[in-house]
């Protein structure tokens, strides 16, 4: 006989696990579906370069992760979970050897930024002291009645600025904005555009209250402990098994889908008509990036000190260089000197590479669906920054736009964050509902990084869609 679950899971990414395993919590009977022949979308390592480097897939660097209130309720650390935090958090080299510094320690950020340490550590204090609040507010629907109401509205007097705005009003130096600035850059967004403020005010908040840190063994150690305690519960999980319609899944009361809007309609068939179809079809991606991996035979010599003990670098010159890059891309444009996030995560894990040697992930921001090698371009910035590094590498490994996409179908033109923030979809991802998570039919629901709060390893999209199922189905 077809056992009939109480709900189904498409997709393994850390919000599909999540989902799962809040179900799976409360008693109810649970599986999961991945294409792919190990669960992890965006949470995956492997030997990429040779043997013994053990490099992150997709995500790397996991201030959200540590910070998630969802993955701070699990007892995630009984399975293997720890975090390794590296003594510098992030680092922006400028030119002359110079760089701005973020410590997890407020005091020790102050001193690496002279004169603008205090308004740094002014603007930040209020939101590390506030992190599990704020964590609650920002990471969830941003349309919705906040718990903190007077917490939010500081937040968003603040965040509704353009970063590049926000950023040359606030510091003076050039450390500084550029600090601040790469942060924003996450957004994938232009910084000149409204609410990017909130990106740069959100990473530092967390960079300061909770750190930037690397999953210790790399990021598959997040999708391990998730999927083991899934299993605690009696959930399953069944890899190698692709969804391509409705009709492959066994009978459930819920289905919670970990994809795309377009995987959606895909799927579901004829199931959605109307206004919220329209939505789906409408819903549009973010920029894409081109990766690169590196296996090297020592740590990367950075010109800038700070830079040789950071965890993360957000790779790119002075505040004017980075406004350059993101803009370049947001018009179709490849850019000339772009923003690379880079990890340097074997600096804090010594399992990431034998003994002496180390891993240097990064990627940069391209147009969606480019075809254009950017190692040139990246390798040059790494030229600037820290000279003789060629001489490091022993193994390298690249990954397009169409790469990423082949290895996560969530990932449509290279897009990492499940579509852009910008616009309206800052706020309504993916349509315009009550609750983003639902959808028209009833037993569907909807928890990719394509609902709010959007792209990251947090699990707190899988986690509140599978709220919005309890609550519809269960409760």
């Amino acid at each position: 006989m077809t056992r009939k679950w109480d709900a189904v899971v498409i997709g393994s990414g850390p919000n599909g696990l999540s989902a799962g395993v809040a179900l799976a919590r409360k008693g109810l009977a649970v599986r999961v579906y991945e294409a792919a022949s190990t669960p992890g979308g965006g949470a995956r390592t492997s030997e990429l370069t040779l043997p013994g480097f053990r490099h992150d897939v997709c995500s790397s660097v996991h201030p959200f992760g540590i910070g998630s209130p969802f993955f701070q309720a699990l007892p995630l650390a009984r399975f293997g979970l720890d975090w390794a935090h590296p003594e510098v958090a992030l680092a922006h080299p400028l030119d002359g050897g110079r760089a701005g510094a973020l410590y997890a320690s407020l005091e020790r950020t102050r001193e690496s930024l002279g004169e603008d340490g205090g308004a740094w550590v002014d603007l930040f204090e209020p939101f590390m002291r506030e992190w599990p609040r704020l964590a609650k507010s920002a990471l969830g629907p941003l349309v919705a009645i906040p718990k903190h109401p007077l917490l939010m509205a500081k937040f968003g007097l603040k965040a509704l600025w353009p970063a590049w705005s926000f950023a040359n009003r606030s510091f003076e130096t050039e450390e500084a904005r550029a600090l601040f600035l790469g942060m924003a850059g996450h957004s994938m967004l232009p910084s000149r555009g409204p609410f990017t403020a909130s990106f740069g005010l959100m990473l530092g908040a967390a960079g300061h209250a909770v750190g930037w840190p690397f999953a210790r063994g790399g990021s598959a150690a997040i999708t391990d402990a998730l999927a083991a305690y899934l299993r605690e519960f009696g959930g399953e999980i069944v890899c190698e098994q692709t969804v391509r319609s409705m009709d492959d899944l066994p009978p459930a009361r819920a289905y919670l889908f970990d994809v795309t809007p377009r995987q959606l309609l895909e799927i579901t068939g004829d199931r959605f008509s109307g206004l919220y179809r329209r939505q789906l079809e409408r819903y549009r991606q973010g920029p894409g990036v081109f990766k690169l991996d590196y296996a090297l035979s020592g740590p990367m010599p950075w010109t800038a000190e700070a830079c040789r003990r950071a965890g993360t670098l957000h790779v790119c010159g002075g505040p004017e260089e980075v406004e350059e890059s993101e803009r370049a891309v947001s018009q179709g444009q490849l850019p000339e000197r772009p923003l690379i996030i880079a990890a340097q995560a074997s600096l804090a894990d010594d399992a990431r590479a034998p003994a002496g040697q180390h891993t240097l992930w990064a990627y940069c921001h391209v147009p969606n669906g480019s075809t254009e090698d950017m190692s040139s371009r990246i390798e040059a910035q790494f030229d600037r920054f820290a000279p003789g590094w060629r001489d490091l590498v022993l193994g390298r490994v690249m990954q397009g736009t169409s790469q990423l996409h082949d290895y996560n179908a969530n990932y449509v033109g290279g897009d990492i964050a499940g579509g852009s923030h910008g616009g309206l979809q800052m706020f309504f991802r993916p349509a315009i509902r009550l609750n983003p998570y639902t959808t028209p039919d009833p037993s569907i629901f909807l928890c990719s990084s394509s609902t709010p709060p959007g792209g990251g390893v947090h699990g707190m999209c899988g986690y509140h869609a599978a709220r919005a199922a309890w609550v519809r189905h269960f409760r």
